[in-house]
């Protein structure tokens, strides 16, 4: 079991200790460190200027959004960062959700599948760069079509001017239902998994098998990986950790969503929790948060934790690894806690 350290994307400010958190995940042997982004911070400026200070240790996002940027401009991020690193970077990307893409990148959420698709192509030939890149799709045409609305017709297809260190930096996906997470397993390197329950490991390896078993596929199982976010508390107290991280699941299963359309709600359905779901989401829009936290039933925390003694925490991290997970990716914010996690696995 590998381990990532999972920063995330900040509050109302930076993470104040992130450089000791990231020092420390390096020396302790963690394989990763990731930062994300939503409507504040962005996930490649903290991830560079953080992992500046590391030698080792790979450098992700989980995930940058694929609304924030076109293709060509984040194969640019990417391309430049992994030089920087030495080759250590790992692309995330995620589609977001309507709210987030249509309400604060003012672009169409409509087709997340087939727009990742043709992003994910796009990324792949700017890094490959053995011609300048054109694109047909209608998600990211290249060049942009002379027949649209304010084209001059002088685009022209170009391929990077710098080579990249590698043609081949590894794409992981963020998915949450079964035809995303499908295609997951077709065209990228890795899937994010948010959320991870145990319960659905052989639901989800039966998705991950349909998208391994697609003519073309770009890894087979053996060489995929299946990078999980968890927490990870090792106490005497679960009961404590439990109430701790209950905001966090009520916020997500009813805050960072629309009624219609929530992925992280329909993943906690798919888990037998219906009925909390529509309880939570109904009083997140009522705007009575603390009730929709008190909603959240013990079982539904629990159901995405890994959390006891030292020892139990160690059982359960082997049940994850068995169920087919490769990466751990925690959000430990403190030094201690991640040397502990390091020495359990």
């Amino acid at each position: 079991m590998k381990l990532g350290l999972q920063l995330g994307y900040w509050g109302q400010g930076p993470i104040d200790n992130a450089p000791a958190l990231v020092a420390a995940a390096e020396e302790a042997g963690f394989d990763a460190v990731f930062t994300a982004e939503s409507w504040g911070s962005d996930a490649y400026t903290p991830l560079a200027w953080w992992g500046a200070a590391t030698s080792r240790v790979k450098l992700g996002t989980s995930v940058a959004q694929l609304s924030a940027r076109p293709p060509t401009s984040l194969a640019m991020a990417a391309l430049t960062l992994d030089h920087l690193s030495g080759g250590r970077h790992i692309i995330g990307l995620g589609v977001s959700g309507p709210q987030v893409v249509e309400g604060w990148y003012g672009q169409p959420f409509a087709k997340p599948l087939a727009r990742t698709r043709e992003y994910v192509s796009v990324v792949r030939d700017v890094l490959a760069r053995e011609r300048p890149v054109t694109n047909a799709g209608p998600h990211h045409p290249l060049p942009y079509p002379a027949d649209r609305p304010g084209a001059t017709g002088l685009g022209k297809p170009l391929k990077p001017i710098t080579h990249p260190l590698r043609s081949d930096i590894p794409i992981w996906l963020g998915a949450e239902g079964p035809k995303n997470v499908a295609q997951t397993a077709e065209i990228a390197d890795g899937w994010l998994a948010i959320f991870y329950s145990l319960r659905l490991a052989d639901q989800y390896e039966e998705w991950l098998a349909e998208g391994f078993a697609r003519p073309g596929a770009r890894r087979t199982r053996d060489e995929f990986e299946v990078a999980a976010t968890v927490q990870v508390v090792i106490t005497d107290d679960v009961a404590e950790a439990v109430e701790r991280y209950r905001p966090s699941t009520a916020l997500y299963v009813g805050g960072m969503g629309a009624k219609e359309k929530n992925f992280h709600a329909e993943l906690y359905r798919r888990m037998g929790y219906g009925d909390a779901v529509d309880e939570i989401g109904a009083l997140f829009r009522e705007g009575r948060k603390a009730e929709a936290m008190a909603a959240v039933p013990d079982e539904m925390v629990r159901e995405t934790m890994i959390a006891g003694t030292a020892d139990e925490v160690r059982a359960q991290i082997k049940q994850w690894e068995a169920a087919g997970v490769s990466m751990l990716m925690v959000t430990a914010r403190d030094v201690e806690t991640i040397r502990r996690l390091a020495a359990l696995v």
